[in-house]
């Protein structure tokens, strides 16, 4: 009985296929749901989402109190309910660094926000050095906001790109559509659970593309094998076999990142919580998709059969 991998089934014969419309028509209602929840309403700089400071501006104060450790902890709770906004703490450098980011309430000018913090920060912990004190502008957040989008959308391009010369058009086609979908459930993720996005939240979504992709290509390289070996198997069901003969493999992969991610949204305080969250559910969507998304656009558009020869070993190789 042990290891308790023995307990997972060898081969599997799940049929896929015949939940794919049904499959098909949540993602749908999902991707239609999360657009107008990111979207709406239409207000700058992130419409439906909750922009953090990268992108709706804010300040950054970064300060030490050596030779002691910064109490973490004790400056959240300084900084919590001063109409800061959603305030970000954590450790810079050493244990007895810290940088801090907050918004800067109405009425009050960035620098009369610093000046407070500043007051409220050297009554709590005593002796304190401040290092350095910026406002980031609505000019700059618009900037990274645009920015951040720009590298989403150029990493679905070169995930394309890549499809396309590995394997066929198709199959690029399926692979992207399945980028497009886990990206704007992601979305809808953050807008839904109001996770503060910034660039964090990019660098997880990015994140999120390249496991997706991964996962996608573990699947289209078995479909192609499979498309070589049983020429005259439907598609349907070559489909079926090649998502069974990966499943084992993807359900491991998936379950120690998600168990690595636990982890880390358990201890790693609130500064990765919704880092964490967003990477488990991107992980939980990448492989849903690759099941229920990219194979059933090839299914949907067709394959041609046949093009690639047999691989020709030389006499007397093994098989």
């Amino acid at each position: 009985m042990w290891p308790l991998i023995k307990l997972l089934p060898i081969t599997t014969n799940f049929r896929f296929v015949a939940f794919s419309k049904l499959a098909g028509a949540l993602s749908l209602i999902a991707v239609i749901g999360s657009i107008l929840l990111a979207a709406l309403p239409f207000e700058p700089p992130c419409g439906g989402l909750n922009c953090g400071i990268d992108f709706k501006g804010g300040t950054v104060l970064e300060f030490s109190t050596a030779p002691k450790p910064v109490d973490l902890g004790l400056v959240r709770e300084t900084l919590a309910n001063k109409g800061l906004g959603d305030v970000q703490v954590q450790e810079f450098g050493s244990p007895t660094s810290a940088v801090v980011r907050f918004e800067n309430p109405e009425g009050k000018t960035p620098d009369e926000t610093l000046a407070a913090v500043r007051a409220d920060l050297t009554k709590a912990l005593g002796e304190v050095t401040f290092q350095r004190g910026d406002s980031i502008g609505a000019k700059v957040s618009g900037e990274l906001f645009q920015a951040g989008l720009m590298a989403l959308g150029l990493a679905i391009v070169l995930m394309l790109i890549y499809i396309w010369f590995r394997f066929e058009l198709q199959f690029g086609l399926g692979a992207v559509v399945a980028l497009f979908h886990d990206v704007i459930l992601t979305f809808g993720l953050i807008a839904l659970f109001d996770l503060e996005f910034s660039l964090t939240s990019i660098a997880a979504i990015l994140t999120i593309i390249g496991y997706s992709m991964n996962d996608t290509v573990v699947v289209f390289d078995r479909m192609r094998e499979n498309l070589r070996k049983y020429k005259r198997m439907p598609l349907g069901d070559l489909i079926d076999l090649s998502i069974n003969e990966t499943l084992s493999r993807t359900v491991i992969t998936g379950s120690t990142g998600i168990l690595a991610l636990l982890g880390l949204a358990v201890f790693g305080g609130p500064t990765l919580f919704a880092f964490s969250i967003i990477m488990i559910f991107g992980i939980v969507i990448g492989t849903y998709s690759s099941i229920y998304v990219a194979a059933p656009v090839i299914l949907l558009w067709g394959v041609k059969r046949g093009e690639e020869a047999e691989p020709v070993r030389p006499a007397g190789a093994r098989p």
